[in-house]
């Protein structure tokens, strides 16, 4: 799930999604197709940027029934920068994943940081 807000978050940097098929091995989202991964990504840009704390976005593709949900969890700061904690589940073909992420403002984009890398 690391590797999908990586691609999110390159995908903010306007850098093509058809560079980040490899990616995808051995997760939910490599069940994807074109539309699904679009889908997602609008849903967790809408998080990231305009969600209130506990609200969830959920999005469905109904050709493919792939879907998931984003909830901004809370918002919060570490080191200066603004930050949020997102849980993000996705479903597709058969199989689901949850997993929380921490994402930090960093250069005006939103990174995915390690424990190691946030002070809470």
């Amino acid at each position: 799930m690391k590797i999908i807000f990586s691609l999110l978050l390159a995908l903010a940097s306007g850098l093509a999604q058809a560079q980040y098929a490899s990616l995808l091995k051995d997760s939910v989202a490599q069940r994807f197709d074109d539309e699904d991964l679009r889908m997602f990504l609008d849903a967790a840009r809408q998080a990231l940027h305009g969600a209130a704390e506990n609200e969830t976005l959920k999005w469905q593709n109904p050709k493919t029934r792939h879907g998931g949900e984003i909830t901004l969890l809370r918002n919060f700061e570490s080191k200066g920068r603004a930050c949020k904690e997102v849980k993000v589940f996705n479903q597709a073909q058969g199989r689901k994943a949850t997993n929380n992420f921490d994402l930090c403002q960093v250069d005006g984009k939103w990174r995915l940081l390690g424990s190691s890398q946030l002070k809470k």
